[in-house]
């Protein structure tokens, strides 16, 4: 080899090292976090904290570690962790204008595509919001109210389950289609048998998704999507399944188009397709057929999936606890009897059965980090600079089980929601629902729905577990909390 040779080849190293070390220092430049910013784990170069898990445990460890609010970065991405009743209260209460929009999240971006009731922000969120509250509110009146559609539905879960003759049987898929059924007679004016195969597929397809988008390796898809694309994982499960059940939704949508009748409303769809022509000259509203595709997707996930998983974990409880079952039972029998249906009149005289949905919704902590939301402008949160842009996600999990707030908060305890003189109670602290400006808009449907499906469920039958089976309280962590599969026995009251 010439000294040239030598030479040039030195030249070459000394160039690709200057490059490294210059992309390098660019690297850490663009990532170095502002003053004040709230602490974390030290990122990697380019990486970040790619390699620490975004799970529950994990998060509520990092909190031990660092504070009630604390910061990882994913790529480029910096998320601040929030826990505690206190500092999630003052994000999502005090400054709850300040964390008001929702981040970009490539996993469910493909899927809604920013528009909608749930990942839209800005005018748009806020016109959509305002419509769908104005109009699930009005169903508070007229002959089909919510109630009507929870009740009847009520009947025919009731009916399928004495139809197992007894069991052991699986109770998630009844449930699901009871739920589910709910927001589609609010959606389309219509429900679903719950032998009808095609709608068995979508809620399978959907309860699908929402396992997988919680595991680590969909949320791969985020780091680099114009990748992952090309890779395979549960992303594409995901996918396609989203796919099957848009055009299902589109589907309905169509037919109602066909049979709309502007003076005579039936329900959520044809309201909003009223809607569409009041703000056809206000395009930046997006009032539009395919954010209302994307609407009904929003609805039905929302109104199916955090209330079927709840009345799950219901079931799962009063199995555990017979004790407690024997009790709402009582009081059922007492304020209501077998004569007629639990109604939400019922529920102020049934303290104790009103406190046990309660202790389920905390115990079960459905969602245990919520949703994320972003920072709208620079602002201060618990001492630290967090600046506009900034992914937030609030730990509801250390919410409901905050040991400053609750009594027994690892045990499942009613008493958490009585007074000394056995009246129901309502705790600051409890937020299944999240809370604040992004809080559930269905918040009001759920709340009904699992008062009567829970009294009705225990007004005509009591559950056990198959012989020689434990019940197991020990979840599966997708994006919701879930229980594993098990198995009920039934007997007609």
């Amino acid at each position: 080899m010439t000294v040239n040779s030598v030479l040039e080849l030195l030249d070459i190293k000394s160039f690709l090292l200057f490059v490294s070390v210059f992309l390098l220092l660019t690297e850490i430049l663009k990532n170095k976090n502002p003053p004040n910013f709230p602490p974390g784990p030290l990122p990697l170069p380019v990486l970040g904290n790619i390699f620490t898990g975004l799970d529950i445990k994990t998060v509520n460890k990092l909190a031990e570690k660092y504070g009630n609010i604390f910061s990882v970065r994913k790529s480029n991405e910096k998320i601040v962790f929030l826990s505690g009743y206190k500092m999630v209260k003052e994000a999502l209460v005090s400054q709850g204008e300040n964390f008001v929009d929702r981040p970009d999240i490539p996993l469910f971006n493909k899927v809604f595509k920013g528009i909608g009731l749930i990942l839209s922000n800005g005018y748009m969120w806020k016109k959509h919001r305002k419509f769908a509250s104005t109009h699930f509110k009005s169903f508070a009146e007229g002959k089909k109210t919510i109630e009507f559609y929870i009740q009847q539905e009520c009947n025919f879960l009731c009916q399928a389950i004495a139809e197992e003759q007894g069991g052991p049987f699986d109770p998630k898929f009844t449930i699901n289609n009871a739920v589910s059924n709910v927001m589609f007679s609010l959606m389309f004016g219509r429900r679903y048998d719950y032998n009808n195969e095609h709608f068995r597929n979508i809620l399978h397809w959907d309860s699908e998704c929402v396992a997988l988008s919680g595991s680590n390796r969909a949320m791969l898809y985020n780091e680099c999507p114009r990748l992952f694309e090309y890779l395979p994982g549960p992303h594409h499960t995901i996918f396609s399944n989203y796919k099957k059940i848009v055009k299902f939704l589109r589907e309905e949508i169509e037919r109602h188009k066909k049979e709309w009748n502007p003076s005579d409303p039936r329900d959520f769809v044809d309201a909003y397709l009223g809607e569409m022509e009041k703000m056809k000259n206000d395009p930046e509203a997006g009032f539009n057929i395919e954010t209302l595709t994307i609407c009904t997707l929003d609805l039905f996930e929302a109104g199916t999936e955090s209330a079927a998983v709840t009345l799950c974990w219901g079931l799962l409880f009063m199995l555990k606890y017979p004790e407690v079952q024997k009790k709402v039972q009582a009081e059922i029998d007492r304020v209501v009897g077998q004569s007629r249906q639990p109604t939400m009149a019922d529920k102020v005289n049934m303290p104790y059965c009103d406190a046990v949905v309660h202790e389920i919704q905390r115990k079960a902590d459905i969602v245990p980090l919520g949703f994320p939301k972003m920072a709208t402008k620079d602002t201060t949160l618990g001492g630290y600079f967090i600046p506009k842009g900034t992914s937030i996600t609030s730990n509801l999990s250390s919410v409901l089980n905050d040991k400053s707030e609750w009594e027994t908060p690892d045990i499942f305890n009613p008493g958490h929601f009585l007074n000394s003189e056995g009246k129901f109670r309502r705790r600051d602290a409890f937020y299944p629902f999240s809370v604040g400006m992004r809080g559930c808009l269905g918040e009001m449907q759920a709340r009904m729905e699992l008062f009567l499906f829970f009294t009705s469920l225990f007004q005509r039958f009591t559950f056990s577990s198959p012989p020689g089976v434990e019940p197991d309280l020990e979840g599966v962590l997708g994006f919701t909390h879930a229980p594993k599969p098990f198995k009920i026995c039934v007997k007609a009251r």
